[in-house]
């Protein structure tokens, strides 16, 4: 049977689209340049002698330099303070477009391709200058926030163009002057049982804030820092426990009758007997509750003035179970006879159940530090 004349043409047309996809046609039709060139060079890299994939090449790689170097140009005159960073990555897209060709034989010997080395290192000089004057000009605005920008400045000058001028000191003088400094008060506990346990919390919270300090531009100081580099902080954090009550115990019993009939109770004549059998099982549960309340505040240094304040509270409880019977054994399910099998366990140590009961605190805690100077 012979296929019709409409479905030679649907197979033609799907060819058609199917090749001119592959070489990269249709992105040129649709002024794709760049996307075009890369489309067009993976296929000769398939297919060397594909002259529709050739074609392409030549005429995206002309517009895309066109369009490129137009670019250029505009951002030159424009009035935009970052533009040689904008023409930086115009040229850095020239050289890719170049490198992609050059990484295919047959493309390579069909395209006079070009690399812009020296307009690059133009391009990443100005740029530099640049970020490295407007850096200097925040830092004279002598605000924290002005010289958080300019040690992103000074950061990007040093990024473009390594050892511009003296941008890394700059950098560090920015840091610096973008600090907010905290003096974080040792934690409080009126009771001197806990001092160990309050020391494992307290540590706990100083090595969460040196790492807080590695990716921020917060600086944390104890009090004997603050006092040994004589410096004056903006803000003080302070730590609290104002109430807590650790190993608070609890002992439930409750008792239960339990009756199984049908239970083999002996032997008569040779044959088995059956009948019910009953037991009293007193089942006892204790709880040791620890919980405790922690203030947290952040108050202004200079004016004394609270700017956060909040209560985080914790909890702890301990549990065991065991139980006790009178009776027949024979009367109890499984469950009953594996709390005959245990005994009543000693609780932890009162210094173990304090930090039990602050883990949840220092969880929240953190927290909140993060989501406060995540504004800074």
């Amino acid at each position: 049977m012979k296929p019709s004349a409409l479905y030679l043409s649907v197979i033609c047309s799907i060819i058609l689209l199917i090749s001119s996809c592959s070489t990269g046609e249709r992105l040129l039709k649709k002024g794709e340049y760049d996307q075009a060139v890369f489309k067009a060079v993976a296929r000769l890299q398939k297919d060397k002698v594909n002259r529709t994939a050739l074609k392409t090449l030549e005429q995206a790689y002309q517009f895309a330099v066109e369009d490129h170097l137009d670019n250029i140009k505009d951002a030159k005159i424009s009035s935009d303070i970052l533009r040689w960073e904008n023409i930086l990555r115009e040229y850095e897209q020239l050289n890719y477009l170049n490198e992609k060709i050059k990484g295919c034989m047959v493309c390579r010997q069909e395209i006079n391709s070009t690399k812009y080395i020296s307009e690059i290192n133009e391009a990443k000089y100005k740029a530099a200058e640049i970020r490295y004057a407007r850096g200097l000009k925040l830092l004279e605005e002598n605000n924290r926030v002005s010289a958080k920008q300019a040690y992103y400045d000074f950061e990007r000058a040093t990024d473009l163009y390594p050892d511009f001028k003296d941008s890394r000191i700059k950098m560090e003088d920015a840091y610096w002057a973008a600090v907010l400094k905290v003096v974080v008060e040792p934690v409080q506990v009126n009771s001197g049982i806990y001092k160990f346990s309050n020391d494992y919390f307290q540590n706990k919270i100083y090595e969460y804030l040196e790492n807080y300090e590695d990716r921020s531009f917060i600086k944390f100081y104890t009090p004997k820092e603050a006092r040994s580099e004589k410096l004056i902080p903006h803000q003080v954090l302070s730590l609290n426990f104002r109430d807590f009550v650790v190993g608070q115990t609890y002992v439930k019993e409750r008792v239960e009758v339990v009756n199984r009939d049908s239970v083999k109770i002996g032997t008569q004549n040779g044959k088995d007997v059956y009948g019910p059998v009953k037991a009293e099982v007193s089942v006892f549960e204790k709880t040791v509750t620890s919980a405790g309340l922690l203030s947290f505040r952040i108050s202004d240094w200079k004016s004394k003035n609270i700017i956060k304040e909040e209560n985080i509270p914790g909890t702890y409880i301990w549990q065991d179970q065991w139980a006790t019977y009178k009776g027949d054994k024979r009367a109890l399910n499984e469950d009953q006879k594996r709390l005959m099998s245990g005994r009543e366990q000693r609780p932890p140590a009162p210094q173990d159940l304090f930090i039990e009961f602050t883990k949840p605190i220092y969880a929240r805690l953190t927290d909140n530090i993060r989501q406060f100077y995540s504004r800074f």
